[in-house]
């Protein structure tokens, strides 16, 4: 069916003025803007009386489809190949710990509150997410950056998200049929596998020298062309191979990041970037039947408790298996265990829209992700403050000791 100009045209400009006055109003209150583009979404919606101030629904899906795309493409562009090797062996065994566990937990929770399978499953894959935006923002405005355990979450969250997303491709291959078996999940493993591996291998021998071909001409507008052609292009790929276009998407940008010109490339994208991570925030707040939220409250609650003990379990255990100190086990495990972010809500839509997951979750992941938003920042800001004192307590305890009674120091 034709969508009239006028009526894409009208719901762009209500999407875009709505959005910009609430973001306003968010920053105004110094909350997370994401939460006042999910506001903004709710507003506008068909679910919200007295009218809704979208015509179509399918503009909504199409923009929210967009805007998938570009967001995971630019979070792929921060995390070039040789970055990805830097990491070490401690992030990889913490984020495998941090995700599977997570994911497991996750699901036989969510079976427990009769929760079906396939919605158990996007669920505990959406929960096992991370916000590395949110995280990295707070301890940036502690100064704890160069804290050990800064690196460790740093490290830990891209790996995380690596995980999510391949997991993703294969969870959505293997829901389209709508029946689950040993073979289908074989051949979805072995399909996104092949996928990843010919983009890293193959890939990184032409996308980065096409795109500093292009970056030769100094033609900026021809160079933003090219990286969001590349985008749509992996994008387009991966859906033909019934894999997520949010995995093209974002492996077309870690392509993109091994080019020499991934520094202009990246500012050239963020205003891309920004609007279509706009769009799609408000697309999903507008998709979400807010009017079922007091029928999974309380689930969405207990799922939040579970994800946050399952995270900090998973995450402590993981660094102090491999002697990492106390303090900055809890300190990892504080910062990936307190938020969702915005690739949960990715998750939950991936699963809606190849019809594996029932549309109910969409607003209980983002009901979940609007909460953890908002306390993430409060959660690992006082959770640190918290090991820093203890701390220093401690270290005043053990002056007040004899100097020949043995003690450790408590870097264990």
């Amino acid at each position: 069916m034709e969508i009239p100009i006028e009526q894409i045209l009208q719901d762009f400009a209500v999407i875009m003025i709505i959005a910009s006055v609430m973001t306003l109003i968010f920053y105004r209150l110094k909350q997370p803007v994401v939460i006042g583009f999910i506001v903004a979404g709710i507003i506008i919606g068909p679910y919200t009386p007295p009218f809704s101030l979208i015509h179509n629904s399918d503009v909504l899906n199409l923009f929210a489809e967009m805007g998938v795309i570009l967001l995971l493409f630019t979070v792929g562009m921060e995390f070039p190949i040789q970055k990805l090797r830097r990491i070490g062996r401690k992030a990889i065994i913490i984020a495998t710990s941090e995700a599977f566990g997570t994911l497991a937990i996750g699901f036989f929770t969510a079976q427990a509150l009769g929760l079906g399978f396939y919605d158990s499953l996007f669920i505990a894959l959406a929960i096992s997410v991370t916000s590395t935006v949110i995280v990295m923002r707070v301890l940036g405005e502690l100064n704890m950056m160069k804290d050990e355990a800064a690196t460790l979450i740093l490290g830990t969250a891209i790996i995380e998200d690596i995980l999510v997303i391949s997991l993703l491709a294969i969870f959505q291959s293997a829901g389209v049929s709508g029946d689950i078996s040993v073979n289908e999940v074989i051949t979805s493993i072995a399909i996104t596998m092949g996928f990843i591996a010919g983009v890293l291998v193959v890939g990184s021998k032409i996308v980065p020298k096409l795109i500093d071909v292009v970056a030769r001409t100094n033609q900026h507008d021809v160079l933003i062309v090219a990286a969001v052609g590349v985008a749509f292009g992996f994008a387009f790929i991966s859906f033909q191979l019934g894999i997520s276009v949010a995995a093209g998407a974002f492996f077309a940008g870690v392509l993109i990041a091994e080019s020499r010109s991934h520094a202009v490339t990246s500012v050239l994208a963020t205003p891309v970037k920004d609007i279509f991570a706009a769009l799609f925030f408000v697309s999903v707040g507008a998709l979400m039947d807010f009017r079922l939220i007091p029928q999974f409250i309380i689930p969405a609650l207990v799922l939040i408790g579970v994800s946050i003990g399952a995270k900090f379990l998973t995450v402590y255990l993981a660094s102090r298996i491999q002697g990492v100190s106390k303090m900055s086990s809890t300190r990892a495990a504080v910062g990936l265990s307190s938020s969702g972010g915005e690739i949960a809500l990715v998750v939950a839509k991936g699963g809606i829209d190849v019809g594996a997951a029932s549309s109910f979750i969409l607003p209980m992941v983002g009901t979940m992700t609007i909460i953890t938003t908002f306390i993430s920042p409060y959660v690992i800001k006082y959770g640190w403050k918290f090991t820093e004192r203890y701390r220093k307590d401690r270290d005043k305890g053990k002056e007040s000791l004899p100097s020949n009674t043995g003690n450790k120091t408590d870097a264990d």
